[in-house]
């Protein structure tokens, strides 16, 4: 099994596990660094050592148009090209549905997507999408999934849950039929929809599980629902999906929302959330969010975070930072997301840390009142 659960909290559906994969093994619950481009905006795979990123998640569709996955699998796949050492995961390109100036139609038989470079017309079936990640070698590879807008209406919805899995099925067939020959396998993970619709996800969750992957991630959320929806959906999904199966909550990264997936039982996540606060002022810290935009800290000689220890903390003052990000320096801007990322490093070691103690609803409990206090 790729998945086992080490330990449980009592009180919680929080736990603490181990993800086997063909490049090695990883702890769970982890936060993925979104790599969209084999690359994390303003940083290199020297800095994700650094922070210790053990996974990143890129975009097979982008990487498919640029430089192409023939390309890569000539460089010995993504994790040789970008010189990282974790763990690499792709995301099949579904989430550029939801982006006008990629998506322009679907049906039963794939995706009619537009090259946002050349403005060519391009068309995605699951099969491909299989052969694209395994040529970009990476370790965990999602199914091609239909991504609804989440305003769309229930209907509209539920045709999205059905295509996805109809395409699910064509993935895993196609993807093991690739792979029959290989020692080291690619995992493969289905992706459910079903909107802010409990009974739509739990019935995605159903057939999916029937077809049988080594992961199950959840799509569609963290793009504007009520955090009780998006908790909802997770918990209609986790309803499904057994014990011993890893989930995945797709697109989440505001710390107390991270916690709350962990303590409903989601072991992995990304999101460029943490990334893009940063370039835009928005600084994680142990007493909560910093707005480093505001006038006080124009002249304050205080590290980021008093209490991190990342060499951003140790070596530059909010002054400086806010000074650069003011005036869209990339150094400020690399500068800011290498801490807010390696704040969530560390949030979720000490998660892992508190769950493996029996003291994860505390420290949750704490995290939250400190953000959702913290007007700084």
């Amino acid at each position: 099994m790729a998945f086992k659960i080490l330990k449980e909290d009592k009180k919680t559906k929080a736990r603490v596990g181990i993800l086997e994969t063909k490049k090695g093994s990883i702890e769970t619950p982890f936060f993925m660094p979104v790599a969209t481009k084999a690359s994390v905006k303003y940083l290199s795979s020297h800095d994700l050592h650094e922070m210790k990123a053990k996974a990143v998640i890129s975009n097979t569709f982008i990487l498919h148009l640029k430089p192409g996955e023939k390309v890569i699998k000539e460089m010995n796949g993504i994790g040789k090209f970008m010189n990282f050492r974790g763990i690499n995961a792709t995301d099949s390109g579904g989430f550029q549905m939801y982006s006008p100036s990629c998506y322009i139609s679907s049906n039963d038989q794939g995706v009619w997507f537009r090259n946002p470079f050349t403005k060519q017309k391009l068309f995605v079936t699951p099969e491909k999408d299989m052969e694209i990640q395994i040529d970009l070698g990476s370790d965990i590879a999602m199914c091609l999934d239909s991504m609804p807008l989440l305003n769309e209406s229930k209907p509209k919805i539920a045709e999205a849950v059905r295509r996805t899995s109809l395409w699910a099925k064509r993935c895993k067939e196609h993807h093991d039929n690739l792979q029959k020959n290989n020692k080291k396998k690619q995992l493969l993970f289905a992706i459910s929809q079903g909107g802010i619709y409990p009974d739509l996800r739990k019935k995605s969750a159903r057939e999916l599980l029937k077809i049988g992957f080594d992961g199950y991630a959840i799509g569609g959320l963290a793009l504007g629902e009520t955090k009780e929806q998006e908790y909802r959906a997770i918990e209609a999904h986790k309803s499904i999906i057994p014990k011993n199966k890893i989930t995945y909550l797709m697109g989440a990264g505001n710390p107390p929302e991270v916690l709350e997936a962990i303590s409903r039982g989601i072991d992995m996540f990304d999101s460029r959330f943490p990334t893009m606060n940063a370039r835009r002022g928005t600084i994680f810290t142990s007493q909560g969010k910093l707005r480093i935009f505001n006038s006080k800290y124009k002249t304050d000689k205080s590290p980021l975070d008093p209490e991190c220890d990342c060499f951003v903390c140790k070596h530059y003052s909010r002054a400086y930072i806010r000074y650069g990000l003011e005036h869209e320096e990339g150094n400020a801007r690399r500068l800011a997301t290498f801490h807010n990322l390696y704040y969530m490093m560390r949030l979720i070691e000490q998660t892992r840390n508190a769950i493996k103690e029996g003291r994860f609803v505390e420290f949750k409990e704490r995290i939250k009142k400190m953000y959702n206090e913290s007007k700084r």
